[in-house]
């Protein structure tokens, strides 16, 4: 029976659920490309998106004076290690106070949540989340190694605490700004449905199958409907 140790405890499932070290890329001549893709892609991304940087914080802080233009939340990485990831601010600066009230009105099963028509959202957070340009400052992240470009989104410490054996696999590889489950589904799936595509993609990660996911991404970034 295969263990997965995450955050400091073990939890453990039928061999038949969990997958097999061998069904893991952690080949390090592919872990080593994947970096060098991470590093060169996130630099020239930071620098090439620069001016578009520039205009989405003035919008933010001419919406929200007061309020930062950056959004700082703790994430769960590979093996259970928590890292701070960054995105635009697309909130009102109490939304984590206020998400206990709106739990009733999540959108989609298991452990996470989403809501289409979220209040705490800003004008311009409306903007910035159907395009996707909130993530970008996720290239901070994976210039740091606590992201990838590709791999599973980093779920949240409370999200991890509901996790079956199953659902750490999740956990078994570096988490990433896209990946299939973003580029195939998104929202339009329950939590089931993105642990079962995300665990497709750890079986199957190759650098081809990453190159095409981000390119695949770039197509998706400005015109994706199921964004919220």
């Amino acid at each position: 029976m295969d263990v997965v140790k995450v955050a400091n405890r073990s939890v453990s499932q039928p061999e038949s659920q969990l997958l097999s070290k061998q069904e893991v890329n952690e080949r390090k001549l592919y872990l080593f490309i994947k970096r060098c893709i991470d590093f060169i892609g996130a630099s020239c991304g930071l620098i090439i998106l620069s001016i578009l940087f520039i205009l989405v914080a003035l919008a933010i802080k001419m919406e929200d004076p007061k309020g930062p233009v950056f959004f700082k939340q703790k994430r769960v990485g590979k093996d259970g290690k928590e890292f701070d990831m960054y995105k635009f601010r697309s909130m009102v600066t109490d939304a984590e106070e206020r998400l206990q009230e709106l739990l009733k009105h999540n959108e989609v099963s298991g452990a996470m949540f989403k809501m289409k028509h979220d209040p705490r959202v800003t004008r311009m957070g409306r903007f910035i989340r159907k395009t996707s340009i909130d993530e970008l400052p996720q290239f901070i992240n994976v210039l740091k190694g606590d992201m990838s470009l590709v791999g599973p989104r980093p779920p949240l410490p409370r999200e991890v605490a509901q996790y079956t054996a199953y659902d750490m696999q999740r956990l078994l590889v570096t988490p990433g700004c896209t990946g299939l489950w973003q580029v195939s589904a998104r929202n339009t799936v329950g939590f089931e449905g993105m642990v079962k595509l995300d665990l497709q993609y750890i079986q199957n990660r190759s650098l081809l199958f990453d190159i095409k996911l981000i390119f695949k991404t770039v197509f998706l970034l400005f015109g994706s409907k199921s964004a919220f």
